[in-house]
């Protein structure tokens, strides 16, 4: 595959006037501009302070990082310069009328995993654009199937950018000889894998579902999957994510039984929703566990949800533990009855 530039495949995109995806370009230019401006910041030496707690709390009640104001305030600057109408960010309590001249609505976590700047471990941004409704709450309270586009830009050992507008899902890494982001490649996540990611930390407070899944892959080759597993977390959506669409496997993040996590902590609307695009668009899939997350329609702005990713099998295997393990075919009594973390 021949190298492309992200401006010129959004110019490419963007030929049929009719489309609408002039606006679209333009939104993820400026969004490719600011994240470029952030990573600049998150690399200096000053980095650590910028991820000390600010003393304040988002709209979701997550304690704020100076850095994560920061990163907002960046984002939605090139929002209005973009011409976006509606925005909403992880750091606000409400959605916000920017009054611009376009039919798009932004929505967007400004800085993934701020929690982990301390450690240099790999954090990012996630967004995702809709076409914008009458009033701002209304533009972003709608299925995740409406997305025009969506992506993330992570700043680890590269700074790279994953997106799609509907057509496939493509990686852009950031050259710094060519001071732009360069096509690396176009993603087809396998149906097979042998790796998840899950806090097994929260073993005791999942449900059967979910226990029995683990277990089950924790068996490997003498268990009833038959074969073994390596285990991943990293604590930052954006670097799972971006590992899974790199080369496979699947990411769990389910609900529990702890305080304030039944339906699990991701937000849909900024986090899951675009996720879920980019996987389903590189062949993957997403769900809650058992519904695609791209099919449900939220009803609040900060709403979370459980979340489930990656490679297609592995993901509809999952929804089968909920649903009827029993029809698991390698299945068998035998593996049932006393998980490897319980006494």
């Amino acid at each position: 595959m021949s190298a492309s530039t992200l401006d010129a495949y959004l110019n490419s995109v963007s030929l049929d006037p009719q489309s609408g995806n002039a606006r679209l370009s333009d939104v993820v230019r400026r969004l490719a501009e600011a994240a470029t401006r952030l990573k600049a910041l998150v690399s200096q030496p000053t980095a650590g302070s910028l991820g000390a707690a600010s003393g304040k709390r988002n709209s979701d009640g997550d304690i704020q990082r100076h850095l994560d104001v920061s990163a907002d305030e960046e984002f939605l600057a090139a929002a209005r310069q973009a011409g976006v109408r509606h925005y909403c960010s992880e750091e606000l309590e409400s959605a916000v009328d920017l009054n611009g001249e376009s039919t798009l609505a932004l929505s967007i976590d400004p800085l993934d995993g701020s929690s982990n700047i301390d450690a240099n471990v790999s954090i990012g941004t996630i967004f995702s654009i809709l076409p914008a409704r009458d009033e701002p709450a209304t533009s972003f309270l709608q299925p995740g199937r409406n997305q025009l586009a969506a992506g993330f830009f992570i700043y680890g050992p590269q700074f790279a950018l994953a997106l799609t507008l509907g057509g496939g899902t493509r990686i852009f890494v950031h050259s710094s000889r060519l001071g732009t982001f360069v096509e690396t490649a176009r993603l087809n996540i396998p149906d097979r894998t042998q790796e998840f990611a899950i806090n097994a930390s929260n073993y005791r407070h999942w449900d059967e579902a979910v226990r029995l899944y683990v277990d089950d892959c924790l068996k490997g080759s003498t268990g009833p999957r038959k074969k073994d597993f390596n285990m991943r977390w990293i604590a930052s959506l954006a670097a799972e994510a971006f590992r899974i669409l790199t080369r496979g496997g699947v990411f769990l993040y389910p609900g529990d039984a702890r305080k304030g996590y039944a339906r699990g902590r991701l937000r849909l609307v900024y986090e899951a929703n675009p996720i879920a695009m980019l996987i389903e668009q590189a062949g993957g899939a997403a769900t809650d566990g058992i519904n695609p997350i791209l099919d449900l329609g939220p009803s609040a702005l900060h709403q979370r949800t459980a979340l489930v990713f990656g490679s297609a099998r592995e993901v509809e295997r999952i929804a089968r533990y909920h649903t009827d393990p029993s029809v698991i075919a390698e299945r068998s009594p035998l593996f049932g009855n006393r998980g490897l973390f319980r006494a």
